[in-house]
C-alpha cells in the first residue's frame, strides 16, 4: 500500500511537469510591431515567420511596403541576399517610384534599391507606355493621362537619368509628354456645380396692431396719461382726436394727431404722449400692440 502511494505521488509530480512544459507562454501576436521588435532583438528567424504570414494577408499599400521592407532587412541579416533582391524587385515592380527613407535602411540596402531601379525602370517605363497608349487609343483619356504621368515621373528618376536622356527612352519621354498633354485636355471636366438659388430676402413681418374692433383683445389700461394744458386762451371749443400705438411693454410706440389740426397744441400733446404709460392690451393672456383713439376736449376760456 505504501509503495502504491509513493508511485501515485511520483506520477502526479511527473504529470505536473508535463503540464507545465505544455503551458508555455503563447507565441507573440503576428503584427508588424512584433516583427520589428524581434528584428531589433536580432531574432531574424522569428521576425521572418511573422512577416511572411503578414505579407500573404496584407493588400498592396503603405503597410504592405513596410512589411516587405522588413522582410528584405531580415533576409539581408541572415545572409540570404538572393531572397532579399527578389523582395526588393517585387516592391519596385509594385511601385516603381518607391524609395525607402534613408533612416529606415542601412547603406547596403539603399544600394540594393538603387540597383533594382536601374535594372527594372527602363522595362517598366516601356511597358507603361504600351498600356497608356492603348488606353489613349480607346479614348480612355483619364487612364491614359494617369499612365503617362506615372511614366514621365519614372523617367525623371535620378537613378536612370543617364539612360533616360538617350534613345530609346528619350524618344519615349517625348512621345509620352505629347500624349499626356492631349489626354489631359481631353479628359472631360467635371460638371460645373449648379448655381445656388438666390436666397430669398428675409422679410420680417411687422407685428399686428390690434384695436377695439378686435373683440377677443383686452384693451390697455391707463397708468399715466397726463394731458398738457392749452397754451393761452381757448377761444373756440371743440374736440381733438389723436391715435397712440401702445407697445407690448405699455409704452407709447407712436402717436399721431387725427384732427382737426391745431398747430399750437398738437406739438405739446405729441411730446407729452411719449411719457404716457399703460398696462398693455392682451390676447389670450399675451401682451399685444394696440391702437387707441383718444379724444381731447377744448373748453373755451371765460373772458376776464
Amino acid at each position: 500500500m505504501k509503495a502504491l502511494k509513493t508511485w501515485l505521488v511520483a506520477a502526479a509530480a511527473l504529470l505536473a511537469g508535463v503540464t507545465g512544459a505544455s503551458a508555455q507562454a503563447p507565441a507573440p501576436m503576428a503584427s508588424l510591431a512584433t516583427a520589428r521588435t524581434l528584428y531589433a532583438s536580432a531574432e531574424y528567424g522569428g521576425a521572418l515567420d511573422i512577416l511572411n504570414g503578414l505579407s500573404s494577408e496584407t493588400p498592396a499599400g503603405p503597410e504592405r511596403q513596410a512589411i516587405e521592407l522588413y522582410r528584405a532587412l531580415c533576409f539581408v541579416a541572415v545572409g540570404n541576399n538572393t531572397e532579399a533582391v527578389r523582395v526588393i524587385d517585387a516592391m519596385i515592380l509594385q511601385d516603381p517610384l518607391y524609395r525607402p527613407a534613408a533612416d529606415d535602411v542601412p547603406p547596403r540596402l539603399r544600394s540594393a534599391f538603387t540597383d533594382a531601379r536601374k535594372r527594372l525602370l527602363p522595362s517598366i517605363v516601356q511597358q507603361r507606355y504600351i498600356t497608356s497608349k492603348a488606353a489613349f487609343d480607346k479614348k480612355d483619356y483619364s487612364a491614359a493621362a494617369k499612365g503617362f504621368s506615372q511614366m514621365l515621373a519614372a523617367l525623371n528618376d535620378p537613378d536612370i537619368e543617364s539612360v533616360s536622356s538617350q534613345p530609346p527612352l528619350s524618344d519615349l519621354k517625348m512621345l509620352a509628354s505629347g500624349f499626356n498633354d492631349l489626354a489631359s485636355k481631353a479628359v472631360a471636366p467635371p460638371p460645373a456645380p449648379a448655381p445656388a438659388a438666390p436666397a430669398e430676402p428675409v422679410v420680417e413681418k411687422a407685428p399686428r396692431v390690434y384695436s377695439l374692433s378686435d373683440s377677443d383683445v383686452v384693451p390697455p389700461v391707463t397708468v399715466r396719461q397726463a394731458v398738457p394744458p392749452y397754451p393761452g386762451r381757448v377761444l373756440l371749443g371743440g374736440t381733438l382726436l389723436m391715435d397712440v400705438v401702445i407697445d407690448t411693454d405699455g409704452s407709447v410706440e407712436s402717436a399721431t394727431m387725427a384732427g382737426p389740426p391745431n398747430p399750437a397744441y398738437d406739438r405739446l400733446v405729441l411730446q407729452a404722449a411719449k411719457t404716457w404709460q399703460y398696462r398693455p392690451a392682451t390676447l389670450h393672456g399675451k401682451p399685444v400692440m394696440f391702437r387707441k383713439r383718444i379724444q381731447l376736449s377744448l373748453v373755451p376760456t371765460a373772458a376776464r
